[in-house]
């Protein structure tokens, strides 16, 4: 799963020229990696309290819409971290925090899409196992 929204990260920030143009080069991969990591750990942490893959990805999508907790929980982090770890200026990282709404509507848009197998409801609510922390198994990355 870290793999697929690696890609999504990658694909959103590399079509973003404010953002993408104000990365250098060598550190473009880590970055996006950076960003991936912050995402899935953040999904973890939320994903407890919504009642499988359908919660999840509802609060998804309303967190694109509106800028809910999990999206503000993202971002204050990942500003953070993307400053101290790349010495990118807050423009770059307040540009960033600002495309993570795109990143998790993809997300949510891909495992609702029954055309794209990357990401299903089916292999979320497999992950979670029935239980309240298992997406642990899902994003087994940091």
């Amino acid at each position: 799963m870290f793999d697929q929204i690696l890609e999504l990260v990658k694909e959103h920030i590399g079509n973003n020229p404010q953002v993408n143009t104000n990365i250098p080069a060598e550190k473009q991969d880590a970055v996006n990696h950076e960003i991936a990591t912050h995402v899935t750990n953040g999904l973890k942490t939320h994903a407890a309290t919504q009642g499988g893959a359908g919660g999840l990805l509802s609060m998804l999508q309303n967190a694109a819409a509106s800028g809910g907790t999990l999206t503000n929980a993202i971002e204050g982090g990942l500003a953070g971290s993307l400053a101290s770890k790349f010495g990118l200026p807050p423009m770059v990282t307040g540009a960033i925090a600002g495309a993570l709404p795109g990143i998790l509507q993809k997300f949510a848009q891909k495992a609702n899409d029954p055309n794209d197998k990357s990401i299903t409801p089916d292999s979320i609510n497999q992950s979670l196992g029935g239980q309240a922390g298992g997406l642990g198994n899902l994003f087994n990355r940091n």
